[in-house]
This record gives structure tokens, sequence and C-alpha cells, in this order.
């Protein structure tokens, strides 16, 4: 067959990027194309997305793309997830989007769970109850009287709304409207009663349509614009996570396999047919989410790599100088077994912070700890401290699902950090598969073969992947001194094994 190029949007929470990916019927190659950093944008007491600022970047990228592939198929979009804009009742913006780290968001969760509590909150959306999640910003514009609610008309998530000022076409789709806890996961559909306890219209709500499906072409004015012709936008799972989980290459779908979608979250859990809804899994804080092709997976959210990130982001400033991560990886091998270890998850880590290095310095202090001092120090304690979170939830997620777990596979860009793979390996004495770093592109393209009629199902997508795709498999070494940390670990932080 000839070949094919389809053009993949991948917006993270600090970066984006435009890759042609080319398919030739058995495997794909990708081409970057155009690649910006981005981050929130901090304007009287409020954490914002520019929106506008991702919409000229998607067109940059859009027009780049062009210039070099005009052969070009399709394109899809998949961003971050849990985050939403209004447009008011002639279509047009209301304001910027919130972010998922703004406080008020996070400050005013106890008082939706006076309005709704957590337990039937979690009943009605099978989610997880996790502050991120849109529902609490909804509730927070309601708080407030916003703007956003006393003029907004239609709630659309970030990519909804890349694909709006695209197409023209108003919807939602499914994977990334269950990030906001208002669907109802078992029927697939909004689950109406959250608006109506909470006062708010489900006006607000729109169509949904699942991944795979069309949404249209680029409008006209668009095209005249930008001198770009009428190319067709398809649905990918737009919530980067459910494409990550897509396009996971399966080695051996006979053994019960596990997953670190590790990034600036890490996102950790199993792939099931339908969602799961127990007392343990409430208990345990995971939850459900969509995945393509009507399936779930049961998942938590861990605060992860955003915290190294804004730690880099202070030494770069101290420094004055580039620092690359290898450079920090290697400082942190150089400090030796950690003395120190923080809760990743605590909410004084999920904040954005001047001096991250000197949170963790104060946190461990705080604790009766050894001060981590030098970079290396920092680091280490950081990692550590990250891989035992993740021991600790997956030996949560083997309680909850009953299932011994032979197999984790590590995909996002964290894969690329060789000692974290081999270190989580150790811990959990389970088998890591680690890459590819671009697994979220790669399930964003398999949406779009299916659109294309070029493969049935996700099986085979994934297929593709693991054809197209470098690995790398560390097999678990000593966990003795990972079984000593463990338990001062659990008793530091009154977890329960």
């Amino acid at each position: 067959m000839s070949e094919k190029n389809y053009l993949v949007f991948d917006f993270g929470a600090s970066n984006g990027r435009a890759i042609v990916a080319n398919f030739d019927g058995e495997k794909a190659t990708t081409d970057v194309v155009h690649r910006f950093e981005h981050g929130p944008v901090y304007v009287t007491g409020t954490l914002y997305w520019d929106i506008l600022y991702l919409f000229s970047e998607l067109m940059n990228g859009l027009q780049a793309s062009l210039s070099q592939y005009p052969d070009i198929r399709s394109l899809a979009i998949d961003t971050w997830g849990c985050d939403f804009g209004f447009i008011d009742e002639n279509g047009k913006l209301v304001a910027n989007p919130v972010t998922y780290r703004d406080k008020n968001r996070i400050s005013r969760s106890l008082l939706l769970y006076e309005v709704i509590p957590q337990r039937e909150l979690f009943e009605l959306s099978a989610g997880a109850t996790s502050e991120i999640m849109g529902i609490f910003q909804l509730f927070s514009f309601q708080y407030d009287n916003s703007l956003e609610i006393r003029s907004g008309r239609r709630m659309l998530m970030i990519p909804d709304l890349l694909n709006y000022f695209l197409t023209g076409r108003i919807y939602n789709e499914y994977t990334n409207a269950t990030m906001t806890l208002l669907c109802d996961q078992y029927n697939r559909t909004w689950e109406r009663r959250i608006l109506d306890r909470m006062g708010i219209s489900p006006s607000i709500l729109n169509e949904l349509i699942m991944p795979g499906d069309k949404i249209g072409v680029i409008q006209e004015d668009i095209r005249e614009q930008f001198g770009v012709g009428p190319l067709s936008v398809v649905a990918p799972a737009t919530h980067d996570t459910a494409s990550a989980v897509a396009g996971i290459p399966v080695t051996d779908s006979r053994k019960h396999w596990a997953f670190i979608s590790l990034g600036t979250w890490a996102i950790m859990g199993l792939e099931t047919l339908k969602p799961v809804v127990t007392d343990a899994v409430f208990a345990s804080g995971y939850g459900n989410n969509a995945i393509p092709e009507g399936r779930n997976m049961l998942v938590k959210y861990i605060a992860a790599l955003w915290i190294i990130q804004q730690c880099r982001s202070r030494w770069r400033n101290e420094y004055q100088r580039n620092l690359s991560w290898d450079e920090i990886v290697t400082a942190s091998e150089n400090a030796g077994p950690s003395k120190a270890y923080i809760d990743v998850d605590d909410p004084l880590f999920g904040q954005p912070q001047v001096d991250m290095p000197g949170i963790i310095q104060e946190y461990c202090q705080q604790k009766g700890q050894e001060i981590p001092n030098s970079m290396g120090e920092v680091a280490r304690c950081f990692y550590e401290s990250l891989v035992l979170k993740f021991r600790y939830n997956l030996e949560l997620l083997e309680k909850i699902s009953n299932k011994s777990l032979e197999l984790l596979h590590i995909v996002g860009g964290g894969s690329q950090n060789k000692t974290l793979c081999q270190w989580i390996a150790d811990a959990t004495g389970i088998s890591v598969v680690a890459g590819p770093a671009e697994t979220t592109s790669m399930g964003n393209l398999i949406m779009q073969l299916k659109a294309d009629g070029e493969i049935r199902n996700l099986e085979e997508g994934r297929e593709i992947v693991l054809r197209s795709s470098s690995i790398e498999q560390y097999e678990p070494g000593d966990k003795g001194y990972w079984d000593d940390v463990y338990e001062k670990y659990l008793h530091l932080f009154s977890f329960s094994s």
C-alpha cells in the first residue's frame, strides 16, 4: 500500500508538539515538526491557561506540517484532562480556562461535598474524587457567581475548545468528559443529576462523541486566513492519558499487567472492561476514566515529575545556565541512598512554588528527618520518594483488583529515565517494560487510523505501536534495600501496608 501521513497534536501541561506520523501499512514513524513550551499564567490571584496562545501554536504547527507534508490525511488533538472553558450565546470565548492547580478549586472541595457527599459523587460518576477534576472548578465558578457561570452557555474541555475554533463544531469528547466527574460511566452518558444537585443548568453539556469519530473539516474562514485546505479533523481519545493507554505496546496480554503513564503527573492503573466501583476502590483513592472502544481504566493520579520540574526551574535560575535532566539524574545517583522522604501527594507539592527545593528541605525538617542539602540529595529524595509511592499504590491496586501483577508498562517521558525505571522494578519486584516515550502520540494516531479504515480495533493499533517502537525491559534486582526503606516510609507517613 502507499504510505499515508497523519498529523498528531499532543499538548501537555508544559509543552506542545505537532507530530507527523507516517504509516506504511505495518509500522509508523514520527517527525516532530513543531514544538513549543507553555505554562499557566498567574493573573489577579488566579491561574489560567492561555488558550489563544495554544491555538496560535496549533496553527503554527499545522502550517509547518503542511509545508513539509502537503498530503496529510487528517489531524487529531489530545491535551491534558480536567480543564475547560465556556463559550457564550454568540459562540464567543467567555474567558481563559482556569488550571487544575488553581488554589480556589482545591480549597473549596469540602464545600462541594456539602452539596454532594464525596461517596455519592464517586457512586454517580465512578471517577476518582480528586480536586483536579473539572467539577471542582465548576463549583468554584458557581461559588463566585463568576462570569463563566453568568455568561457561559456551552462548556468545552481544552481539546474541545481547540477543535471548536478549528471546525466550528460544538461537542464533548467522552474520555476527557469523564475527567469532569459529570458523566455516568456505566452508560457512557452525562449524569445530569449531579448538575441538578449543584443548581447548574445541564444545557451547558453538549453531544458526546467517541474516539475515532470524525469531527468535520477545518472551517472556511480558518482555511482562508491561514492558507490551508479542508483537512479532516478526527477525535482521538482527547484526554492524553487515555491516548497513552490506548498506545501501550502490550508485550504479553496473557499476563496481569498494569501501567504508569509517567510525566508531569503519574497515572497508575489497570485497563478493565467496565468501571470498578467498590468500597475498596473508593477508600484507596482510585477511580475510573474512559479509554477508547468503550473500555475503562482504573487509575490513580499521583503528583510526579511536576515536583522535580519545579526544582529544575529553581536550579536553572540559581546556576544561571541550562541544566539537563541527565545532569540531575547523575547527581541523584552520586548522592547515594536518601536519608529523607516526602509524600509526593502532599498538597504542598502540587502548587507552583518559587523554591521547590527549599520547600522539600523544610518539609523534611518538619518531619524530623535529615535535611537534603545539595541538588543531588534533593533529587535523590524526590526520586526515591516517588518510587516508594508507586510501590504503595501498586500494592493497593493488587488488593482492589484481586490480581497479582506480573508486568508493569511505563510509558511517557519518564520512561526515558533508566535509573528510575530500574529502581521501580527493584522496589516493586515486578518486571518493567519502558517505552515508548511518545505513547500518547501513538494512541492519537491509532484512532486516526481507525477513522481512516486502516485498522479495525485497538489491538491492531497496539501491534503497530509494538512494531514501531523501541522499548526496554528492566528485571527486578536486589529488593532488600527497598524493603527496608519502604517500612520507614510507611511509618513516617502513617500509611498502612
